[in-house]
């Protein structure tokens, strides 16, 4: 019988997952001599055109829900500013990017792109943005945007796309555990982590 294997669906621009970060952080630190932790990019939005007025009005409320509930902090001034093209698949691309250069480094790129875009209001939709954050972490600039400008990258990133789809995963954060070829949703949404830690330990125990 293989080691468990806890799949993390998440996307770094979407705030609910944001919210979750504390969660997901302890559970990596709880868990990972039980079960293996595996982050899937789910792909959460891919426009091509500027937020509208209406659209923004939205996001933000969704931020100021995620805000009062979890108390992870957000930069609400100048947030989405005008022009702002909200496309996940850059960040998400980044983050498959260090994935291949150095694994050990995917959660932590990850959190630094979720606390860039909310907590200090960055446009982690640019290349060069995310290439500051992947140096912050000890990568080569060069080898960084190399790597996400490759069409490996940008097939990668669309796997993990898939790969959340054919999960059946509609939302973020969500937790699947998979024993062998068995697979139990464990967590959807921005649980307590109480409720997802007590959700992990039935679906673990024999």
């Amino acid at each position: 019988m293989s080691a468990p294997l806890l799949w993390y669906f998440a996307d770094p621009m979407c705030s609910w997952c944001w919210g979750f970060s504390p969660v997901i952080e302890t559970l990596r630190d709880e868990y990972h001599e039980r079960t293996k932790i595996a982050l899937v990019l789910g792909g959460l939005r891919h426009e091509t055109s500027p937020l509208t007025a209406a659209g923004r009005e939205d996001i933000l409320h969704h931020w100021h829900q995620v805000h009062a509930r979890t108390g992870q902090p957000f930069r609400f001034d100048n947030a989405l500013p005008p022009g702002f093209v909200y496309d996940t698949e850059p960040a998400s691309r980044a983050v498959v990017t260090v994935g291949g250069l150095d694994p050990t480094l995917i959660f932590p790129l990850f959190k630094s792109i979720q606390s860039a875009f909310y907590a200090a209001g960055r446009d982690v939709t640019q290349s060069g943005v995310l290439a500051d954050l992947a140096v912050e972490l000890g990568v080569d600039a060069t080898a960084f945007l190399q790597a996400f400008d490759s069409d490996a990258a940008r097939a990668n990133t669309q796997a993990h796309f898939r790969q959340a789809r054919q999960a059946g995963v509609r939302g973020f954060p969500a937790l699947i555990l998979q024993q062998d070829t068995r697979l139990q949703t464990v967590s959807n949404g921005c649980q307590p982590l109480d409720t997802v830690r007590a959700a992990i330990d039935a679906a673990l125990s024999p």
